[in-house]
């Protein structure tokens, strides 16, 4: 085996005729059919081994996100991609002969649960179908996930983890509650404001800044899911007359009227705050210069822009094969430099800029907590091939937050006002009025 793998294997291996290979008493790989040599003949690396994951081909015994870890240290310290390691350990299985009749090794079907879309990249139609494929999965499933107020970002914790102190109860809706204050005090919110969500999901911000700040706000999305949800949100917590949430994409911001929510700012510009978090992946290298100049023309001089945002260096900026082939095809990310040139150049002036990457891990945490407690339901509900897809995407990104190789970010932002100083505090935040 050595002469194929270099060195030892990270994790176990065991194949489908018994045969097995790698340390014990770490997690291992269980191949449950010679499929799994077929998809890495025809899709190499990390993509063929994600497939073989949902399709039930290959299961991991043991801790996923440990296997995940330890595979990605390996390749590290090999100096290889996590792909290339994981046709390494099957090159080792070769190598120790784990059976006579391997099957066929022609192309096996793609799963189920693989995305598939067409058209340009990026087109409106494109684009909602990427989110229809995503988001539209069904608002039960997102619940059995998601906190209560169903907030699909990173959240910000203020207690019960390192550093922060021990807040009994303290859970995942508390540290996304917080995360709302944390942006409503950043734009500076207050009665009788206008507030524009950029891809408000299911509503969840824009309610809290109308119920706690007194805004009038005008959310967006592309997810008809989503917008029933937050309607009815609405409607029950009588909120329906100072929210609008629309179905619209970004670009046609500036030629359609904000609605009678906003009571008199037009989407050609005058609400006195935008907000988008962890939209802006979705929009794509070519468009993020649009997206910029909407979230610029949209907001009064003076008024604050604030971009919550995940960052992600080296070559896949989608995330890597199995992200772009199951949950998001078209997403882009990169450094946050890069984010903050763009909006700076749309005619932004950027006035804060706060990592959060931590918390993402602690965020992802509680979201893996409820996925597993809520498993068989989830089962129930999408399928067990699905369900697959979720540990995955999971398990592999909160490993990408831990290990540092994805990031996120809140941008803070203000359209200038040629000749006057900015409104902007002196400090963007004051922590003590936004965690008591």
């Amino acid at each position: 085996m050595r002469p194929v793998a270099g060195e030892e294997l990270p994790i176990g291996l065991h194949a489908w005729d018994g045969s097995s290979t790698g340390p014990a008493d770490v997690p291992a790989i269980r191949l449950n059919t010679a499929r799994v040599l077929a998809r890495q003949l025809w899709a190499p690396g990390e993509l063929g081994a994600a497939q073989s994951f949902v399709a039930g081909e290959l299961d991991v015994d043991g801790d996923l996100s440990e296997a995940l870890a330890r595979v990605w240290a390996a390749a590290r310290e090999r100096r290889l991609q996590p792909g290339r390691a994981a046709q390494t350990a099957l090159a080792s299985l070769a190598a120790v002969r784990v059976g006579s009749r391997w099957g066929s090794l022609r192309r096996p079907p793609i799963p189920d649960s693989q995305i598939r879309v067409g058209g340009r990249l990026h087109s409106r139609r494109r684009d909602r179908d990427v989110v229809a494929s995503h988001y539209d999965l069904s608002n039960e499933f997102y619940s059995l996930v998601l906190d209560d107020q169903m907030a699909y970002s990173c959240a910000y914790f203020t207690g019960n983890v390192p550093g922060a102190p021990s807040r009994p109860g303290y859970g995942l809706a508390d540290a996304q509650r917080d995360k709302f204050d944390l942006v409503c005090t950043k734009l500076g919110l207050a009665p009788g404001m206008t507030l524009l969500d950029v891809g408000c999901g299911w509503g969840a911000l824009a309610a809290h800044a109308a119920e706690h700040y007194g805004c009038r706000v005008v959310g967006i999305t592309l997810s008809v899911q989503q917008k029933a949800y937050a309607d009815e949100m609405l409607r029950r917590r009588g909120l329906a007359d100072v929210v609008e949430i629309r179905l619209c994409d970004y670009r046609e911001l500036k030629t359609s009227g904000a609605g009678s929510a906003a009571s008199g700012p037009n989407t050609t510009g005058g609400f006195d705050a935008v907000v988008s978090l962890e939209m802006g992946e979705h929009v794509g290298q070519r468009n993020y210069r649009i997206y910029a100049r909407v979230l610029h023309d949209q907001v009064r001089p003076g008024g604050r822009v604030l971009i919550q945002q995940m960052s992600r260096s080296g070559r896949h900026q989608g995330g890597g094969p199995f992200i772009e082939s199951f949950i998001a095809p078209d997403m882009t990310m990169r450094p946050v430099g890069q984010t903050i040139d763009l909006l700076a150049g749309s005619g932004l002036e950027i006035r804060d800029v706060q990592a959060m990457r931590e918390h993402y891990v602690w965020t992802v945490d509680a979201w893996i907590q409820r996925f597993q407690r809520n498993r068989s339901h989830v089962v129930d509900l999408v399928g067990e091939e699905v369900a697959r897809v979720w540990e995955l995407y999971l398990a592999g990104g909160r490993l990408s937050f831990a290990e540092g190789r994805m990031g996120v970010d809140q941008i803070l932002a203000v359209r200038p006002v040629l000749g006057d100083l900015s409104s902007m505090p002196r400090r963007a935040v004051d922590e003590e009025a936004v965690n008591g």
